[in-house]
């Protein structure tokens, strides 16, 4: 394919990417071309099938749900026996939580790899909240009794340590994975019983109580509780969750250091020690960023945000996870590729993110067209 020449022709392609890579089973895998990441991610899932929503592929979102629900429900009897496990005594272990990422067929990741990390089932809930409110206002039973599965799960295991949304740091608490539980379990409350309700709506409030607890003494949320640094991550506690006002002066701070210490012209960084892949600047960043700058009328910041995400298309359209022409420590580049290759390309986050930004501003553009007639 010839080089991507303009926005239309990427959110084509985009959809084409993601559609093409949708398994039959409803799982999205999280790179076509690398090895590694040949598993269907909940966290990365959860965006790509949002980009569908937000194109109105509503058929490709449903199936993914209904897959990760399937998934919730074939293994639940692991929030059967966790609460007689925490308090046993023995060595906690990976194996006795939901998986971070799953095969295509659902079968779990039996790897040494980090697999405790429970972002993905907070936006999960998210995204279940984000199709009933776009695509069909009816919660289906089966989805029902995964999200009342996944509640009790969060209740049970939502101040354990355990891995961010990078597969690092197992041992701390993470504000942006606390961004994701909140944010589900406050989108899903309204769809949710009496009793549910109730009780979603006091973890989330005991979530959000716990963020405000830890933010660092200078004034920010950090990377992970007791840290000194910052994470790009952390655009999640406003956007897409809003559990965080975008104007809170907490987050303020958080952005400006984001701003500061982690962004080259368009592209963010995921942190400023980061050296996978030597610590480049990743697209799905870059579009939170966007999203963020949209949500405080910085329109213009959003849309730079867009056309440098269009610029590092490789020659046959395909998004990167991050591009390397910045990073943080190159002597780190060779190591990654002997180990595993070149940088994802094309990772569907990364189109998922282009879509989703994209989606966002042309709502808003039309919207203010709108109002001036």
């Amino acid at each position: 394919m010839d080089q991507i020449q303009n926005i239309d022709e990427m959110v084509s392609f985009s959809k084409q990417i993601i559609l093409g890579n949708q398994h039959p089973s409803g799982a999205y895998v999280a790179s076509p071309t690398f090895s590694q990441y040949s598993y269907s991610w909940l966290r990365d899932g959860t965006y790509i099938a949002s980009s569908m929503i937000s194109i109105g592929e509503c058929e490709s979102a449903s199936k993914y749900i209904t897959w990760v629900s399937e998934v919730i429900y074939a293994y639940r009897e692991k929030v059967d026996r966790l609460p007689q496990l925490l308090v046993s005594g023995e060595p906690i272990h990976n194996n006795w939580f939901y998986s971070a990422r799953y095969t295509v067929n659902g079968d779990e990741d039996v790897s040494d790899w980090p697999n405790f990390q429970i972002d993905g089932y907070g936006s999960w809930l998210w995204l279940v909240a984000q199709y009933l409110h776009t695509c069909n206002n009816e919660l289906r039973e089966d989805w029902a009794g995964s999200v009342k599965i996944v509640l009790r799960y969060l209740e049970i295991v939502w101040k354990l340590p355990n891995s961010d949304c990078w597969e690092e740091f197992p041992d701390q608490i993470h504000p942006a994975t606390l961004a994701c539980l909140a944010g589900g379990l406050i989108a899903i409350t309204d769809y949710l019983d009496e009793d549910l309700a109730k009780r979603s709506k006091a973890l989330s409030d005991e979530i959000k109580g716990f963020l405000y607890d830890s933010v660092h003494n200078e004034g920010f949320f950090p990377k992970y509780i007791g840290s000194n640094t910052i994470d790009a991550s952390l655009l999640w506690l406003t956007v897409p969750y809003g559990v965080i006002d975008a104007k809170d002066p907490v987050m303020t701070r958080t952005v400006k250091k984001i701003e500061t210490e982690i962004k080259i012209e368009g592209g963010v960084k995921r942190y400023p020690q980061d050296t996978y892949y030597g610590g480049g600047r990743w697209i799905i960043l870059s579009a939170y960023l966007g999203l963020y700058y949209l949500k405080i009328g910085k329109v213009k910041k959003a849309e730079e945000q867009l056309m440098w995400i269009l610029q590092q298309a490789g020659d046959g359209g395909e998004l990167p996870e991050q591009v390397l022409d910045q990073v943080n420590d190159s002597s780190m580049i060779e190591p990654w590729e002997s180990q595993w290759g070149r940088v994802a390309s094309p990772l569907l986050w990364s189109h998922a993110m282009f879509l989703i930004l994209e989606h966002e501003l042309s709502v808003y553009n039309q919207q203010k067209e709108k109002s001036h007639e």
